[in-house]
């Protein structure tokens, strides 16, 4: 299940909503196997920030280069690299779903993906969930490590996974984010957006991001761009 993972750099990334800038002027090297956390408040542009990350958000200004590939112009490539577990309310699971179903639909969406690639996943973040509970009954901690480990599943380069702390308990902070580290021993980079920044770790990159706008992020808007690749 290890895959190698890629660097992500940005230079002045940005995107403008219709209310004024989601997030501008975005400098970052997060090196292969490095582990980035952008933290801020609400309306600070995380997931936006993300899900440009992840090339299924066009930059209004600035570059980002995710394993040598620039975006936009290799989008395709770029969204092969990156796994989304989570940026709700743009990719999220359905919560009216059983964890066996989820499982299989991971399966029949993402090529490569087997049940015993899951099941390995779970091992790796310490989840032992029964295939008959619903998502929607899962705690905070367990539904986050569940869509981590779908995504992680996929073997990808790199890994986007928002909204770490929401719904935790105070106790939930350390395991969770100890769980989440673990996920580079297996390979992949990964991009976590929180409110408050994880404990230091080894490989831990930083970006704070101040409240710059009142615009809400509307489910559909992380779209697979049929950006051309050159």
């Amino acid at each position: 299940m290890t895959a190698a993972g890629v660097d992500v750099v940005a230079r002045g990334a940005s995107v403008r909503g219709p209310r004024g800038p989601v997030f501008e002027g975005v400098d970052l090297d997060v090196p292969a196997g490095g582990l980035l956390a952008a933290h801020g408040p609400a309306g600070s542009g995380r997931t936006s920030l993300l899900l440009a990350l992840a090339g299924r958000m066009r930059l209004s200004g600035g570059a980002i280069r995710v394993g040598g590939h620039v975006l936009p112009a290799h989008g395709r490539r770029v969204r092969r690299l990156v796994a989304v577990a989570r940026a709700a309310p743009a990719v999220d699971l359905e919560e009216r779903l059983r964890v066996r179903e989820v499982m299989t639909e991971r399966c029949l969406t993402s090529p490569g993906v087997t049940q015993r690639a899951i099941r390995e996943a779970f091992d790796a973040l310490g989840l032992a969930p029964h295939g008959e509970d619903l998502v929607e009954d899962l705690g905070p901690a367990d539904k986050l490590l569940l869509a981590t480990a779908l995504a992680l599943a996929e073997q990808p380069g790199a890994l986007v996974i928002d909204d770490v702390d929401d719904g935790l308990p105070p106790d939930a902070h350390a395991p969770v984010w100890a769980a989440l580290d673990r996920v580079r021993e297996h390979g992949p980079t990964l991009l976590a957006g929180c409110l408050r920044p994880p404990p230091p770790t080894p490989g831990l990159h930083t970006l704070l991001l101040p409240r710059r706008s009142r615009d809400r992020l509307p489910a559909g808007t992380a779209t697979a761009r049929e950006d051309s690749d050159t």
